[in-house]
């Protein structure tokens, strides 16, 4: 499917210069002189490369569309990550980057998807929350307001966010996976 290169938004998978590329940041830009024009960071799936590249209106991309598959995640082998088929109990296996900032995130047991670009996993989509303990949380700094301070922590998977004020060590609380931020405690 065509789109106009206006039309890029983050997380579109689409394909240029003959590969698969991943949509993580965008920004709209309208200069002075000259026609507006959209500034598109993006990450190669195929290879990791990463680009920046400016697409004008006129400018029309490819819009790919993935296949997705439900798996688990079984267990690490070195820096190659095992996941099962939901359907056949077929294992394969992928390397621990594919995941990139996510990584800690992942638990034994997971759901997780999978999307395939011509029968051949190129990125690995974790649960949007998770939940997590907390190991070590700083202690308030007196005269801040509670509303809008928050302080540092850590979580059992050794990821350091920050959390309100009220949040102890040993909470369990729940994370968004992609921002790596405080959603609520866990109930």
């Amino acid at each position: 499917m065509k789109i106009s290169g206006v039309d890029i938004r983050p997380g579109n998978i689409i394909e240029y210069e003959g590969g698969i590329w991943k949509v993580a940041k965008i920004q709209h830009t309208q200069p002075g002189k000259g026609g507006a024009y959209m500034q598109v960071e993006m990450k190669n799936l195929q290879d990791g490369r990463k680009t920046n590249v400016r697409f004008r209106s006129a400018d029309t991309v490819e819009k790919v569309r993935l296949d997705t598959q439900d798996y688990q995640f079984l267990y690490e082998d070195g820096d190659m990550l095992v996941f099962m088929d939901q359907n056949t109990y077929e294992q394969i296996n992928l390397p621990s980057d594919l995941l990139g900032d996510a990584r800690p995130f992942l638990q034994d047991g997971m759901q997780v998807k999978l999307e395939l670009w011509e029968e051949k996993p190129i990125s690995v989509e974790l649960p949007q929350q998770v939940e997590a303990e907390i190991v070590e949380a700083d202690a308030v700094v007196k005269g801040q307001t509670a509303s809008s301070s928050y302080k540092p922590a850590v979580l059992d998977n050794g990821v350091r966010i920050m959390v309100p004020p009220h949040i102890e060590s040993g909470t369990r609380i729940i994370v968004d996976v992609y921002e790596q931020s405080y959603v609520g405690k866990a109930s």
